[in-house]
């Protein structure tokens, strides 16, 4: 055989060897191999884990006590809606054990409480609510859980970095936000006075961390609520938490209706 043709046997026969290697290179993380993406931990643009006290620095009055039988300003309920919260009556439902529909997604956030969170792992946040004692968990990816209950089925994804009042009712600027969408909540109170929410509502959350030179840290979450059954536009809220450096104050208490 002619050494041109015997090289060319000798490289047919060493190319399957040759894949095997480059192939056990790439999967040991050699170089030229592709890096696995961060995870939604690692990647996260700015630290949400801690203990968190509200400010109530709006609403005041709807939001410290609960409101009277009838004061729905400045929501935009439909007559439906309306129809069902005239007919609110908290001691019925204390009787039937639903004392518990404030605390629910889409109106927990806006009561008097403070909030611990902290990662479950690597794709999940877990958020803790001592008004209420209630567990809000974010999953990035898939979701899990078919829903029902008072805080439904939260996805989250890290979103893009945001000017100010950049339409959804302002907000600082920061590194990105973390986007949370809440479906599949059972059908509970936007506000303690009765105002409904319906199992097909959308609940769609942009929390912002806001640190202040000099001072803590705020927490800054806007909030958006799609309910065409209660509402007959898109209600946006704004709330703000501050950054306790310890524990102290935390008291979980059980729902109450009034």
């Amino acid at each position: 055989m002619r050494p041109t043709a015997t090289r060319v046997a000798l490289l047919v026969a060493l190319l399957p060897t040759f894949a095997f290697g480059v192939l056990v290179h790439a999967q040991r993380g050699g170089r030229g191999a592709q890096a696995a993406p961060p995870t939604p931990r690692a990647a996260a643009p700015f630290d949400l884990s801690g203990q968190w006290v509200s400010l109530i620095t709006e609403d005041w009055r709807h939001r410290q006590f609960t409101p009277a039988k009838g004061d729905y300003v400045p929501l935009p309920l439909s007559p439906a809606a309306r129809k069902i919260a005239d007919s609110w009556d908290p001691a019925k439902d204390e009787a039937v054990g639903e004392q518990c529909k404030a605390y629910g997604a889409a109106g927990l956030m806006r009561l008097p409480t403070r909030i611990r969170i902290a990662w479950e792992d690597d794709t999940t946040l877990r958020l803790e609510t001592d008004a209420g004692t209630q567990t809000r968990t974010f999953y990035f990816g898939a979701p899990r859980g078919s829903g029902g209950d008072w805080q439904g089925v939260s996805s989250a994804t890290w979103d893009a970095p945001r000017a100010p009042f950049a339409g959804r009712g302002g907000g600082p600027s920061s590194g990105g936000s973390l986007k949370v969408v809440t479906t599949r909540m059972k059908p509970g109170y936007l506000r303690k006075n009765g105002v409904p929410y319906g199992a097909n509502a959308v609940l769609t959350e942009y929390f912002d961390r806001l640190d202040v030179p000099g001072g803590d840290p705020l927490l800054v979450l806007t909030s958006e609520l799609v309910d065409t059954e209660n509402l007959m536009t898109p209600y946006w809220t704004s709330q703000q938490f501050k950054r306790e450096s310890g524990t102290t104050g935390w008291n979980p208490t059980p729902c109450a209706a009034r």
